[in-house]
């Protein structure tokens, strides 16, 4: 992942194509040890492809992935008697005295 992270920011800089050399000095600047294997893969899956056309084909898909939205609007719904029996027990709790009755300030 950070590979491809420092092309993506190396074609957002300006360099339309990045070599193997470009991603190296970039994750040397920030400490990160590349990998000579797996800069090689990344840069023969996207040799010859526009990767604006791979970002927006990608969101695309992800588009269609369902979030799980629906399944966590649903669950409130059956602890709601749970709910108020817990505020019921709060009101009960004694109230905690203040610490600002300790006789100094933060700032003094």
């Amino acid at each position: 992942m950070k590979h491809l992270a420092a092309y993506l920011l190396l074609a957002l800089g300006g360099n339309a194509s990045p070599s193997a050399k470009d991603i190296t000095a970039l994750l040397a600047t920030v400490g990160i040890e590349a990998e000579a294997e797996r800069i090689k893969t990344l840069l023969a899956d996207l040799s010859g492809k526009n990767i604006n056309e791979l970002i927006a084909e990608g969101s695309s898909k992800l588009a269609s992935v369902p979030s799980g939205g629906a399944a966590v609007a649903a669950a409130p719904a059956a602890g709601g008697a749970a709910a108020v029996e817990k505020k019921e027990e709060k009101k009960e709790e004694p109230k905690e005295e203040s610490d600002e009755d300790m006789g100094f300030g933060l700032f003094d």
